[in-house]
């Protein structure tokens, strides 16, 4: 899995997207590829919860929760998604325990930390189309992420 978000831009320019510059990462995978899956929470992380405790196959969890200040992931639902194969998550939010998330070898993309998980009871919504940072994130898009930043496209690229 060697690649650089850089060079994929130089070499598809007209075949992908570029997140604009809102993540910091806090996992310990640095560079991460796979197919998207996408995540829409208005409140709870049940949804997530139950989605990264299944088999992940590499997959990436892009998930929005439209930048509302409490944590969805924290170091449980890393150590679920290492468990089953995710290849990372990326959130249109926060998360939280980064001291252990950065020891667990899966890519972690959020706007910030925050201590507060959310206690709202409700469903989220599984393979709908988001759009955050400038982009829309497909069911099914390629997503590769380091440290020079998110792109996304809707067909794999090769180095």
């Amino acid at each position: 899995m060697k690649f650089y978000t850089a060079d994929l831009c130089d070499k598809y320019p007209e075949n992908i997207q570029v997140l604009d510059p809102i993540m910091k990462s806090y996992g310990g995978a640095k560079r991460i590829m796979g197919q998207i899956v996408t995540v829409k929470l208005s409140g709870s992380n049940k949804t997530l919860i139950a989605l990264l405790k299944s088999e992940g196959s590499g997959q990436i969890a892009v998930v929005d929760v439209e930048a509302k200040f409490t944590a969805v992931v924290g170091d449980n639902l890393m150590k679920f998604a290492h468990e089953n194969n995710w290849a990372g998550i990326i959130i249109n939010g926060y998360v939280r325990d980064t001291k252990n998330t950065k020891e667990i070898d899966v890519g972690l993309f959020a706007l910030g930390t925050c201590p507060k998980k959310t206690m709202e009871a409700c469903e989220g919504s599984l393979h709908v189309k988001i759009h955050f940072g400038g982009i829309d994130f497909n069911e099914g898009d390629y997503l590769y992420a380091d440290r020079d930043g998110i792109i996304v496209s809707a067909t794999p690229l090769e180095m």
